[in-house]
């Protein structure tokens, strides 16, 4: 199921102050990113936040579970919340490399 883009908007407000965010959508599904970084993954209006240790102390307590058959386990994180989902995203910015170019064949 794809997920709705008035929720990722949603989500986009929520963690508007984490850095410049922007999305991208991608197989009906979308990623958000913060300064060029992919840091929350929307799945069936579901936001998922990677599992790493610098976003352990804000997301600790928070369930767990696929944002698509083949991945990786992931954050699942209340968009509600955006305080903690923020922190998050700052943290993880913080701590991911950016993305490289993909470099087009002919």
């Amino acid at each position: 199921m794809a997920s709705d883009l008035d929720f990722v908007n949603y989500v986009a407000e929520q963690i508007k102050n984490a850095g410049t965010v922007t999305y991208k959508k991608m197989f009906g599904e979308y990623l958000i990113y913060s300064n060029g970084k992919p840091v929350v993954l929307i799945c069936d209006n579901t936001a998922f936040v990677k599992i790493c240790d610098c976003v352990k102390p804000y997301l600790e307590n928070a369930e767990k579970g696929f944002p698509y058959k083949g991945a990786k386990e992931h954050y699942i994180v209340d968009p509600d919340d955006g305080g903690i989902l923020s922190s998050a995203v700052r943290a993880l910015e913080k701590n991911l490399p950016v993305p490289k170019k993909k470099i087009k064949r002919k």
